[in-house]
């Protein structure tokens, strides 16, 4: 990374490391100003959950977000080799099959998008860790059909900004 961690970044990802290896489901909210550093601590949280043979799933409220993180993350998972895909609504068919059958066959480790994560069409083999982005602005059936898109319920790290 081009930058150091702050000590408050190191701590929570420290204490999300600690959850995630526990036998209870994580709810964690991750809460900054904007700019804070969220999204790399949820990036961090991913490779835990990656380097234990999970996927893990990013969801935003908006498409314009969703294309943000998944650019941002893309850098930072070709220079790791992880594999990575960004799924919303303007996605065409053929890039869903490849996502629909990478989540399916384990090969995708990251999916990041918005609603159309939520699709009965969108299986994963083995989600581990979904992450959502302005939980605020998802209802609470929404999220219970992300975590509901695995055997066991994957942790669940939600990111807001301050107040």
């Amino acid at each position: 990374m081009p930058f150091s961690l702050t000590n408050a970044q190191k701590r929570v990802i420290k204490e999300i490391r600690t959850d995630m290896g526990s036998n209870a489901q994580m709810n964690r909210l991750l809460q900054g100003d904007v700019g804070s550093g969220k999204t790399i601590v949820a990036f961090l949280s991913m490779l835990i959950a990656i380097d234990n043979d999970f996927q893990a799933t990013l969801m935003a409220p908006t498409e314009i977000l969703a294309i943000q993180h998944f650019n941002g993350l893309k850098l930072m998972c070709d220079a790791l080799g992880i594999k990575i895909a960004l799924l919303t609504g303007s996605s065409k068919t053929a890039a869903r099959k490849e996502i629909h059958t990478g989540l399916e066959d384990g090969s995708l480790n990251i999916l990041v998008g918005t609603h159309a994560i939520l699709e009965d069409k969108v299986k994963f083999k083995n989600l581990g860790l979904a992450i959502i982005d302005e939980q605020h602005r998802f209802g609470v059936a929404q999220r219970s059909k992300l975590w509901h898109k695995n055997s066991s319920p994957p942790h669940v790290l939600v990111m807001t900004a301050t107040p």
